[in-house]
């Protein structure tokens, strides 16, 4: 069986840990910053006690949609595509949402196994599944363009139950 303390205490140390989260499905659920105001969640499910899960859901803002919605099908198609090699290279595992290869939200997560977890193991995976969301934004950045930052947009929610 997963340690809770001790995952709680790993991240505690490091400066991440935001706050535990109530989860029917799961032995624990906490949210995490990284890096910053990033959430990430790491979740310990029911029925899987030898092993723990880390992800992060991130929706696209309005803006984005908007910009995607007004662009060729052939370039978001495209763009479906360079995320889905992207993520399968960092042996990520993910969800993208994009109805009529439109992205709208998309999850990633990994696990790590009981006999493998350490502290290393534990926030390299955290860091793995960062990068995986850091590169689907640049490659939004790319393929659409940025978003004014300074637009009355709302913040998108990135976490996966909050």
């Amino acid at each position: 069986m997963i340690d809770e303390k001790q995952i709680q205490d790993w991240l505690v140390e490091e400066g991440i840990f935001r706050q535990k989260i109530p989860d029917d499905n799961s032995n624990f659920h906490f949210l995490i910053n990284y890096p910053n105001n990033n959430a990430l969640d790491v979740i310990c499910p029911k029925g899987k006690d030898d092993q723990i899960i880390i992800g992060c859901a991130t929706e696209v803002s309005q803006q984005e949609q908007a910009l995607i919605h007004n662009t060729k099908k052939a370039v978001n198609q495209e763009f479906i595509w360079n995320i889905r090699f992207a993520l399968n290279s960092f042996m990520l595992d993910f969800e993208l949402e994009h109805p009529n290869d439109e992205l709208k939200r998309f999850i990633i997560t990994d696990f790590i196994f009981e006999d493998g977890l350490t502290k290393d193991r534990l926030i390299s995976t955290i860091k793995k599944i960062f990068k995986g969301k850091l590169h689907c934004i640049w490659l939004l950045g790319k393929t659409y363009g940025h978003v004014n930052p300074n637009s009355e947009a709302p913040a998108s929610r990135d976490s996966m139950f909050v």
